[in-house]
């Protein structure tokens, strides 16, 4: 049988232990082992390795050669498996957890907040949300599924389409309310006049808009970027200027009046917002039930 030549957990944390204090007697107080026990863990390391970690003078360890390149890799290896012990404990007690991958302002604005009522229909089921903007591959993440955009649809995976994306205008109320005063409703070739705020991920959207209403579009990408919608919206609510962001996204702060739709007019992308799944998480405990009221949240805003 070929002997194996990959390191214990043990024998990572007593060499990383010893190249921090310097001493098998320092290192094993700290890991509350006997010093005997980190000697051993040191040379079965070295043996197993085939070389030496450490130079030895007057019971003092400092790093050889090879230690020092290895010290980098053992204490990344060991972080990673205490990050994923640690993610794994927080799921203690829970029946399922689904795995998400979200737009990042889609989650922020409108999934997050709604999350408490999913959990108090079907409590045994918790998340593992994370923020995506790029397009995911199932065969390769361990996501059970991503909302997301149309084009972000995977080969080989289900989609079911949410809500089609539709953006609007949108400043607050003290930024418009001077010029409305003056001239009434804001007019599309006015608003270069006040800074448009750019979605850098995004850029064409103020010279679609533009477009759209046959304006020159060269002033449209003037004016403060952000790298999420979410951020456009922050910024708008506090006066920094125009938001061209999705309707989903800005409804809460249009409902309470922290902004306003500075124009009548939509822009239609042609993207939808989309739910994007491997055929093997349809066997998923709990991913029905998320699918099936993710269906009606969203249907029921727009009712």
């Amino acid at each position: 049988m070929r002997k194996s030549y990959i390191p214990s957990v043990g024998e990572l944390e007593a060499f990383c232990a010893c190249a921090r204090i310097g001493t098998t007697t320092g290192a094993a107080r700290d890991l509350g082992l006997t010093q005997s026990a980190v000697s051993r863990s040191i040379a079965a390391l070295e043996d197993r390795l085939g070389v030496a970690l450490f130079l030895r003078a007057r019971q003092r360890l400092s790093l050889s050669d090879a230690g020092r390149s290895f010290l980098r890799e053992a204490e990344a290896l060991l972080e990673r498996l205490d990050a994923a012990a640690t993610g794994v404990m927080a799921f203690a007690g829970q029946q399922s957890v689904l795995r998400m991958a979200v737009l990042p302002s889609f989650g922020r604005s409108w999934l997050i907040p709604r999350l408490s009522a999913f959990q108090a229909a079907a409590p045994g089921i918790s998340y593992d949300v994370a923020a995506r903007l790029e397009p995911v591959n199932f065969d390769t993440a361990p996501f059970d599924l991503a909302i997301q955009r149309s084009s972000h649809r995977s080969a080989g995976a289900q989609h079911l389409h949410l809500l089609d994306e539709v953006l609007v205008a949108v400043a607050a109320p003290s930024l418009v309310a001077p010029r409305r005063r003056q001239g009434g409703a804001l007019r599309d070739i006015d608003l270069p006049e006040l800074p448009l705020l750019q979605q850098s991920t995004r850029p064409t959207l103020w010279p679609d808009w533009f477009r759209q209403a046959d304006i020159d579009p060269r002033r449209s990408l003037r004016g403060a970027r952000f790298d999420h919608f979410d951020m456009v919206v922050d910024a708008a609510i506090a006066g920094l200027g125009i938001g061209l962001v999705p309707e989903i996204i800005a409804r809460a702060a249009l409902q309470d009046r922290r902004l306003v739709a500075v124009s009548e007019r939509r822009l239609e992308t042609g993207q939808a917002y989309t739910l994007i799944y491997p055929e093997r998480s349809a066997a998923r405990p709990g991913f029905a039930r998320f699918r099936d009221w993710l269906s009606a949240e969203i249907a029921g805003i727009w009712a």
